[in-house]
């Protein structure tokens, strides 16, 4: 299993009136968040997966922004990125993608029972109330905060932050950084275009949704990742191997020894169905995924939220 550096989850300034909340180890349900904060509003990005994480997620962006945070955007639909809605409601206005409040609300609280050691406390459904297609602006009397319907890429329907006026781009699980992308829900012909998408904005600063923050050098890697797994998924099914068995057999090169490297065999999962047509986003069996995931481990990949 992977080894994963367990620190106290930060609030830090990444530009003038932009924070990132970072988690370290940004495993598995340790993810990233953001908050921009202007005269008139607060925008966070993305909430966080247990109770008690949400509540210092909020007492911390209430030390940056004391009249609360009015708008909550969700990147897509994972419970590690909406779980802590509730936290920040009936004040703020929970904002996300038409399909990620559809995902939302078929997902439920399931992701809970992947890891049901895990002390999620309160964590009720809370579900988007306002909702977009292709973009939506969002004015704080400072920087603006313009929400980019980018998907399928991680899931159906990925949306990222773009501050255009500080160049810092959130891009939810979109683009990793120093950790094991996850594509089984969405698509890598969708990743690459996305990437692509992203890459013209012309970010300084890009807060992954995993990893540390760091800036355009982490859309090159996630790249890359994506890139290797087309090479492996092509090679694997020319010689006849299962997705479990392609991974097994894998060369991962730079990416070997990240966080979380179970995914590779949903990754692959995802890359051998694209390949035979399957279109991006569609569904998936994920449990069975899942299951192979669980044997390459040799044991339940680990959640240290």
């Amino acid at each position: 299993m992977n080894a994963v550096t367990i620190a106290p989850p930060s609030l830090r300034q990444v530009a003038d009136g932009v924070w990132a909340f970072e988690q370290p180890g940004g495993g598995w349900c340790l993810n990233n968040a953001g908050l921009i904060v202007g005269e008139d509003r607060a925008v966070l990005i993305d909430t966080v997966a247990t109770q008690s994480r949400a509540r210092r997620l909020r007492t911390q962006t209430e030390q940056v922004a004391p009249r609360g945070v009015d708008y909550v955007v969700n990147t897509h639909f994972h419970g590690d990125h909406t779980f802590g809605n509730g936290q920040f409601t009936p004040r703020a206005v929970i904002v996300a993608h038409e399909g990620t409040r559809a995902d939302s609300e078929e997902a439920g609280l399931g992701m809970r029972q992947l890891w049901p050691s895990v002390e999620w406390g309160e964590t009720p459904l809370t579900l988007p109330s306002l909702t977009f297609r292709d973009t939506l602006t969002l004015h704080t009397g400072g920087p603006r905060v313009e929400l980019l319907h980018v998907g399928p890429a991680h899931t159906p329907n990925d949306v990222v932050a773009w501050v255009p006026e500080r160049s810092v781009l959130f891009t939810g699980d979109v683009v990793w950084s120093a950790v094991t992308p996850f594509l089984l829900m969405g698509s890598l012909c969708g990743s690459l275009l996305a990437l692509e998408r992203m890459r013209a904005l012309e970010p300084r600063t890009v807060v992954a949704g995993h990893g540390p923050v760091g800036g355009p050098e982490l859309l090159d890697f996630t790249e890359r990742y994506v890139r290797l797994l087309q090479r492996l998924a092509h090679d694997g099914a020319r010689d006849g191997l299962t997705p479990l068995q392609c991974a097994a057999q894998a060369e991962l090169g730079e990416f070997t020894g990240l966080v979380d490297s179970e995914r590779l065999v949903g990754n692959l999962h995802r890359a051998y169905a694209e390949q035979d047509g399957l279109p991006p986003g569609a569904r998936i069996d994920v449990l069975e995924s899942f299951r192979e995931m669980v044997a390459f481990n040799g044991g339940p990949p680990v959640c240290h939220a």
